[in-house]
């Protein structure tokens, strides 16, 4: 699975930012995942003329160009922290068995 986030999202999981959200939602519910990092903010104007390339794959995937989006084993998409945090709470990983 792969979670898309800002350049700056999950820096110290930041519980206050929406990509830190995620992050820490899929690490508590026990989810094993990559972090893609893609250009473009949206608090960083000097990143809007090249946002549509740099977040090709983005709306690609999720029909946005936003993130936090979660691209599941399976190519489902799930898109935005709130959604992500309620599909982590709701599909925990499997418990390996010790």
């Amino acid at each position: 699975m792969k979670l898309y986030t800002c350049p700056f999202g999950t820096s110290g999981g930041s519980l206050a930012h929406p990509c830190g959200k995620a992050a820490n939602a899929l690490d508590e519910a026990g989810h094993k995942f990559e972090i893609e990092k893609v250009k473009g903010g949206a608090g960083m104007v000097w990143t809007l003329p090249n946002r549509a390339r740099d977040r090709a794959e983005i709306e690609r995937l999720s029909g946005q160009r936003g993130v936090p989006i979660l691209v599941l084993d399976n190519g489902g998409v799930v898109a935005g922290s709130g959604e992500i945090v309620k599909w982590a709470q709701e599909n925990p990983a499997p418990s390996t068995g010790a």
